[in-house]
């Protein structure tokens, strides 16, 4: 056995099989940096030029194979030519890999992701551990690019034009059984046998893994136009081409060169390189390095934890449980009557089934999500999540009841989502160990969680409220105690000044048209439907108490009439089986850019003053709350971003002509004068 070693890489040849271990030097994630393609391109040199049976690529790390490339790198680009010379020198070195002579294997656990999957495609053979956690993507569009190592010319080529686009225009992530389906990996292997599986491969030579002569066809070039036409009308549904040029880009590189590879190589590093320069992957890039902020803030924290107690089996309460389950804990559930459970189990076993697909895993999961109307898990919880109606006195009276029943050192936490916690622990002889655990609606798509702390929450119970909200998974968000704490804070005057216009005899699709228009995910119309309209004026009242909010009549008389939005099958807009009923074509005469204006400034108001309340600590983590709790305009990098990119004295001057039109609500914030001064300062 002969071994050799690299800063990033070692190989080790044993029986004429080279195996090529990835270690990237000071970082617990394989991630593909300009060093380590330069020494890759060394080692592959070296060995295509051996006499050598064949060769295997894995990773040296327990969490996964490559987790992409080196996003750093993508900051220092300062041109498009920059740019292609960054992305011409990934497709150099798998181009190499392709053309060794020899059969190659990436042996995959864990992410493959990005350019590890690009390597990988580069590869004769493809084999990957039988795990629920080995996932496939392509996610450079998330990032405002596309893949440039490859991936728009190898992956159609592998398993056909129309799985290969979902992945490559969407950036979406696949589990290993998917990949399987779909053709990308040749063999799922049990952990026990990946080495001697890919040993079998080299020596045997199996045939590699190709698409059926049906799915060669979609490459075609008298099909290629049809499929995009196809594809572009409905992804013109989803998708604004202005903010997201990515996948478009894609599309066509796809469309005009997918016969030809080497014209298609070159197209896409150049392709890439000018998306990489435009301002949608600048800001992406941004989003991308706050989520990577956010994760870290768990780093060093210990607190073990198996057991976690739900009480409150509602939507949230449920949700909350079935996640927790997914995530491997033992979960009870507990609330007063035996159907609410019943709903909830019954909403989790459907979320079980679309996300774990094996029937051992989904059985698994729901043995670990145990109904519990006699609170018997309280006891033995390592965390209790309280999830109970929107409601002070019926919180407190809870608190009451269990706090005799907690351990000492579990985590107690309230998901309240606009009650500060000093009027909630008041009801606590230990008022010091409860934390706001604050999910967001759908709890499976929205990653963020704020964690909130009250004037007298011990700063322990906020380590284990980090290090828990790591560990399902989510991005835990530091916020202070207040009123709507942050994200609904500054959502609730947007919802409110869209409701207000509605009043006005603005059509509701107007309204939510201005704001989808400008970026964001769902209009505050809709969006206050879907949460339900009783929640709202529950929240909006709640903050009204503390801070100058006006709450329009026909919100009320909406309720008063038992419109409760989308739950109740009406609301601003009719609803069908849960369904939104397609509304009537607008009649209104507003301009939208007026309503755009009054929708987007109120919130960004409101940010700058939870910004000088010091809510949160900074612009970052202020932009990091309301791009993944509230879906804000990921393309503009964030709420205090975009005022920044618009111009500071412009957007103050924009909001001034609103209150001279509209009213005091418009009244620029106190917080405006510190972020000139400090914008002023920065310049000296």
């Amino acid at each position: 056995m002969t071994k050799k070693t690299y800063k990033n890489w070692y190989a080790v040849e044993e029986g004429g099989i080279f195996w090529l271990y990835f270690d990237k030097a000071g970082s617990g994630t394989n991630v593909l940096s300009a060093d380590v393609l330069d020494e890759l391109q060394s080692m592959l040199n070296e060995l295509s030029a051996k006499q050598t049976k064949g060769l295997v690529i894995l990773s040296a790390k327990q969490n996964g194979f490559i987790a992409g490339a080196d996003i750093k790198e993508f900051t220092s680009v300062k041109s498009v030519s920059e740019g292609e010379a960054l992305i011409g020198r990934g497709q150099a070195v798998f181009d190499l890999l392709e053309k060794i002579p020899y059969p190659t294997v990436s042996l995959i656990h864990g992410f493959c992701m990005g350019g590890g999957l690009e390597l990988a495609l580069a590869c004769r053979y493809r084999m990957a551990r039988d795990d629920i956690q080995t996932k496939f993507g392509l996610p450079e569009v998330k990032l405002g690019i596309h893949p440039g190592f490859g991936g728009t010319v190898r992956l159609p080529r592998l398993i056909g034009a129309p799985a290969a686009l979902d992945l490559i225009l969407t950036g979406k992530t696949i589990d290993v059984y998917r990949a399987r389906k779909i053709g990308i990996v040749d063999v799922i292997v049990p952990d026990r046998r990946m080495k001697d599986m890919a040993v079998k491969y080299i020596l045997n030579g199996p045939r590699p893994q190709s698409p059926s002569q049906l799915l060669k066809l979609t490459n075609h070039s008298l099909v290629r136009p049809v499929m995009k036409k196809v594809i572009l009308r409905r992804m013109e549904k989803k998708v604004n081409r202005d903010h997201y040029p990515a996948p478009y880009a894609a599309l066509n590189l796809w469309s005009r060169f997918a016969d030809n590879p080497r014209a298609m190589l070159a197209e896409e590093a150049r392709s890439a390189a000018r998306l990489l320069s435009g301002r949608t992957a600048q800001n992406l890039v941004r989003v991308f390095f706050l989520r990577n902020r956010l994760k870290a803030l768990k780093k060093g924290i210990q607190f073990p934890v198996r057991r976690v107690h739900v009480i409150g089996a509602g939507t949230m309460g449920g949700d909350i449980a079935a996640w927790c389950t997914l995530h491997g804990f033992n979960v009870t559930l507990q609330a007063r009557k035996p159907e609410s459970i019943a709903s909830a189990i019954k909403r989790a076993h459907g979320f079980f089934k679309k996300r774990l697909i094996k029937p051992r895993l989904i059985r698994n999961a729901m043995d670990r999500l145990m109904p519990d109307i006699g609170a018997a898990g309280l006891a033995r919880a390592d965390v209790i999540i309280e999830a109970v109606f929107e409601d002070l006195k019926v919180k407190q009276a809870l608190f009451r009841e269990i706090e005799p029943r907690m351990r000492e050192d579990a985590l107690f936490a309230t998901n309240t989502s606009s009650i500060p916690l000093e009027e909630l622990n008041s009801a606590l002889k230990r008022p010091e160990r409860l934390v706001g655990l604050h999910f967001f609606n759908p709890v499976a798509k929205m990653p963020l969680v704020e964690i909130v702390s009250g004037e007298s929450t011990d700063t322990e119970e906020v380590k284990k409220a980090l290090a828990f909200t790591g560990m399902i998974d989510r991005l835990p968000l530091e916020v202070k105690s207040s009123p709507g704490f942050l994200v609904n804070r500054i959502l609730m005057p947007y919802l409110l000044e869209a409701v207000r216009m509605v009043d006005e005899g603005i059509s509701p699709v107007d309204v939510d048209r201005a704001a989808t228009d400008f970026g964001m995910p769902m209009g505050p119309v809709l969006l206050a439907d879907t949460v339900g309209l009783d929640i709202c004026l529950h929240a909006a009242e709640t903050m009204a108490n503390n801070y100058t909010i006006e709450i329009p009549d026909l919100l009320r008389e909406k309720i008063k009439a038992g419109h409760r939005g989308k739950k109740s099958g009406q609301g601003f807009y009719s609803y069908s089986k849960g369904k939104q009923v397609t509304p009537k074509e607008s009649v209104s005469q507003t301009a939208v850019g007026d309503i755009k204006e009054r929708l987007v400034l109120r919130m960004v108001n409101e940010a700058v003053s939870c910004l000088d309340e010091g809510i949160v600590d900074d612009e970052d983590l202020l932009d990091a709350g309301m791009v993944f709790g509230a879906g804000f305009a990921p393309f503009l990098g964030g709420i205090i971003r975009y005022s920044r990119s618009e111009g500071i004295e412009k957007i103050i001057e924009r909001i001034n002509g609103l209150e001279r039109k509209y009213g005091d609500r418009f009244h620029p914030s106190e917080g405006w004068k510190r972020i000139v001064q400090k914008s002023k300062s920065s310049k000296v």
